[in-house]
C-alpha cells in the first residue's frame, strides 16, 4: 500500500478514543493477520442484532467509498451483499450513472447470534487476499457480549504488520461506533506485567548452549495459569461461541 493510502488509516488508529472494548491482533505472519475485538453492552441480543444490520446508522462514514454511511444496506442473508451505492452525480452540465460497491457478501446469518461475511475491507480491496468476518453475538451477566473477529490471508504488497495495526484500527472504532448506540459497558484494563523493584538484578537467563532443554511454548489453547490461586479470566473468542451454538443444538 502506498504510504499516501496508510496514512489516513493510521490516523484513525491513532485518534481512536478511550471507548469500552478490547482490541488486539491476536496472530500476524507474512501473509495474513486476525484482528480480535470485543465489546459488551446492556442492549438485548435481539436489539444487537437489528442494529448490527444495520450499518448506515452506525458505520463511520470516513471509512466508505461515497463519504457517506447513509449508503450502506446489508442484507442478513446467505449470498446476501454488504454493499454500497455509489449515487449519481447532480451537477449542472454534467450527468452521471449510480455505481455500487460490494464491500463483503453474508455467507452464515444466524439471527441474534451470530453473522459471518467474506470480503476484503477498504485498501485490501486490490489485493488478491481473502477477509473473513466474524461476529458473534452471546449474552453475559452484564448484557450482550460482541465479538468481533477479522481474518485476513493471502499475498499483499503491504508490509504487514502495518496494514494489520491499521485494519485492527478501524475494526475497533465501527465496534465502538456499534456498541455507542446500544449502552455499552466498560470492560477492565488488560492486566500489565510487573515491573521489578529498583535495584532488583533480572533473572539470569537459562543457558542455551549445546544439550540445554528448549524453552517452554505456551499452547494457544491452553487456559492461563492462575495468579496467586484466583483462576485467570478466560478471553473471549469466536470458537468458545460457536462451542456455545453447538451444545445448544
Amino acid at each position: 500500500m502506498s504510504r499516501c493510502r496508510l496514512l489516513p488509516l493510521l490516523a484513525a488508529a491513532a485518534l481512536l478514543p478511550s471507548v469500552p472494548a478490547a482490541a488486539e491482533i491476536t496472530a500476524s505472519g507474512p501473509n495474513g493477520f486476525v484482528s480480535h475485538n470485543e465489546a459488551v453492552v446492556k442492549a438485548s441480543p435481539k436489539e444487537v442484532w437489528l442494529a448490527l444490520i444495520t450499518p448506515a446508522d452506525w458505520w463511520d462514514s470516513a471509512h466508505t467509498w461515497s463519504g457517506d454511511a447513509a449508503n450502506l444496506t446489508l442484507t442478513p442473508q446467505a449470498g446476501g451483499c454488504f454493499c454500497e451505492k455509489i449515487p449519481e452525480v447532480d451537477e449542472p452540465e454534467r450527468f452521471t450513472l449510480e455505481g455500487s460497491v460490494e464491500h463483503m457478501r453474508v455467507i452464515q446469518a444466524y439471527p441474534e447470534r451470530a453473522l459471518r461475511m467474506l470480503g476484503a475491507l477498504g485498501p485490501l480491496q486490490s489485493e488478491p487476499v481473502v477477509g473473513v468476518l466474524t461476529i458473534v453475538i452471546s449474552e453475559v451477566d452484564e448484557g450482550t457480549r460482541i465479538v468481533w473477529e477479522y481474518n485476513v490471508g493471502g499475498a499483499m504488497r503491504y508490509e504487514v504488520p502495518v496494514i494489520a495495526r491499521a485494519v485492527d484500527g478501524v475494526m475497533a472504532i465501527q465496534l465502538t461506533a456499534l456498541a455507542g448506540r446500544l449502552d455499552p459497558v466498560a470492560l477492565p484494563a488488560p492486566p500489565t506485567a510487573a515491573e521489578p523493584a529498583p535495584g532488583a538484578d533480572p533473572a539470569p537467563a537459562p543457558d542455551a548452549g549445546e544439550g540445554a532443554a528448549p524453552a517452554a511454548v505456551p499452547d494457544a489453547g491452553a487456559a492461563p495459569a492462575p495468579d496467586e490461586g484466583e483462576a485467570a479470566a478466560k478471553s473471549a473468542s469466536v470458537e468458545d461461541a460457536f462451542g456455545d451454538l453447538a451444545d445448544e443444538n
